[in-house]
């Protein structure tokens, strides 16, 4: 008898699992209805180019950095930044991309990743310069280039490059593209 219940238990439980998680339907009304989407919400951070937060925003202006709309950035943290990258490199006149402080560092206080549509997507392969940002792209030493590197690239060798040369693991051919975790 206690087989019997066990088996019938069981076999309820199958077909609920089944009727549950076999839904074609691809609206969830009573979810949609749950989430509450009233109120008020605010950005808590933003990283359209990796370390140019860490690097040039001191550590009481993180929050406002972080919660500035893009388009007012450059007016907010240019003056900021300059100050910081001529701290960093006194010797600094221009960089590979032919752009002097106040113009590379304009650039560098609106942190956007730019994109192009239509070309290239690199953060900077020597010919195009931030058009947005390939996984393999070695940003770090990109960044790092542009701040040291002078206007040829090749100032400062010793601080122009982390010395990681890729990933600690090959990127996939497929979506997601990211590598495996170890």
């Amino acid at each position: 008898m206690k087989s019997t219940q066990y088996k019938n238990l069981f076999a309820s439980l199958v077909i609920a699992l089944f009727a549950v998680g076999c839904n074609n339907d691809d609206t969830n009304t009573v979810q949609e209805e749950m989430v509450d989407f009233s109120g008020t919400y605010t950005q808590q951070d933003q990283m359209g180019r990796p370390a140019i937060n860490t690097v040039f925003v001191s550590s009481g202006n993180k929050d406002s950095f972080n919660t500035t709309t893009p388009s007012t950035m450059g007016a907010n943290f240019q003056s900021a930044f300059e100050t910081k990258l001529l701290a960093l490199n006194p010797g600094y006149t221009t960089n590979a991309l032919g752009l002097d402080a106040t113009t590379f560092t304009t650039v560098l206080a609106t942190d956007v990743l730019n994109v192009s549509t239509s070309g290239t997507t690199t953060f900077f392969d020597g010919t195009n310069v931030l058009t947005g940002r390939a996984l393999a792209d070695d940003v770090i030493d990109v960044e790092l280039l542009l701040i040291f590197g002078g206007p040829s690239g090749t100032s400062n060798p010793g601080l122009t490059s982390d010395n990681v040369s890729s990933n600690d693991k090959p990127f996939l051919s497929f979506f997601p593209y990211l590598a495996s975790p170890w």
